[in-house]
């Protein structure tokens, strides 16, 4: 019995050792990447972008050894729900434990979204309440006139104390680099000036239930223009008239009357287009403005439940407005 034990003392001894090494093998995988001091890198995390992401853009990155190392410690910690979108100054000469924790405090930037449609006082409205410390919103309306149209629609990450000239030189710069350089090439062979590209594709965004039907009611409006049928386009009804009071809108519902407002925006009393843009189009409806679909028809109307539905004579439309909504 007394023999035995030896062996029993060395199995034992050997088993130990081979967990402390299998335990420092673990622990390693939190380590931080490097031990000598470095720079930090701004990191970012888009919204709602998944952990397993996070975990390979962070390896990727070389701010962490291991993205598995990386989700055993947010789960561990029970940091899935905490960690953040925005941006993150990390570096490779923090622990995993460290950076993992790092992603769930407050960061200095915020998201703004601007949505497709807008026009500028809803821009410079919804901005003013954002949270950003040096944004003036008279500012931003004085500095943006005449850039209706061109302000690019888009989720943006912006630090809290961005000032008003660069946030708007921001959404230019996007603008031009998704559009003017983007689309040059389409924009170049139309026969439509920039100004009248975006003039069209804002009517299509307003009057569009939905970026696959933008084409379609492209090549309508450009048929009425074909023949030199006035748009009568209701949109730009409600960009006359701005801001109601009573719906709390800037597109508040237009009426018969409105039809007789005096404006070059008036698409009812002037044929062609409008002066310019009435909001800020997204990129599905200045594509459909440069690529529009093909119909014959001069008439759509949509159906309480969304759907288009077209018409090329007078007579099919009235058809299909007591068919589909009376």
């Amino acid at each position: 019995m007394f023999k035995k034990l030896p062996k029993l003392f060395f199995l034992l001894i050997s088993s130990l050792i081979v967990l402390i090494s299998l335990f420092f093998a673990f622990a390693s995988f939190f380590q931080a990447k490097s031990n000598v001091s470095q720079q930090s890198i701004r990191f970012v995390i888009p919204k709602g972008q998944a952990l397993s992401i996070i975990a390979s853009r962070l390896e990727e990155a070389d701010l962490i050894k291991s993205k598995w190392a990386f989700r055993f410690a947010v789960y561990k910690n029970d940091l899935t729900n905490k960690i953040q979108a925005g941006s993150f100054e990390l570096s490779s000469d923090m622990n995993t434990w460290e950076i993992a924790h790092a992603l769930t405090v407050g960061t200095d930037d915020t998201w703004i979204t601007l949505p497709e449609g807008w026009r500028l006082e809803e821009i410079a409205e919804s901005l003013s309440k954002q949270g950003l410390e040096n944004f003036n919103q008279t500012e931003f309306l004085n500095l943006s006139k005449g850039l209706e149209g061109q302000l690019f629609p888009d989720t943006y990450l912006v630090p809290r104390e961005i000032t008003t000239t660069t946030l708007l030189s921001l959404l230019k710069n996007t603008f031009a680099s998704k559009v003017s350089s983007g689309l040059s090439k389409e924009i170049s062979s139309s026969k439509m000036s920039l100004n009248e590209v975006l003039t069209l594709a804002s009517l299509v965004q307003r009057e569009s239930a939905n970026d696959g039907e933008m084409p379609l009611v492209a090549q309508i409006l450009l048929n009425r223009l074909d023949i030199n049928m006035p748009l009568q386009v209701d949109a730009t009804l409600q960009y006359v008239k701005g801001y109601s009071k009573t719906e709390l809108s800037w597109w508040q519902t237009p009426l018969a009357e409105d039809k007789k407002l005096d404006s070059l925006y008036n698409t009812y009393k002037n044929a062609g287009l409008p002066p310019g843009p009435i909001c800020n189009p997204g990129l599905a409806a200045i594509k459909a403005a440069l690529n529009p679909g093909q119909t014959q028809a001069l008439y759509y109307i949509h159906d309480n439940s969304g759907k288009i539905h077209t018409a090329i004579t007078l007579e099919e439309h009235n058809t299909n407005v007591n068919k589909y909504l009376r």
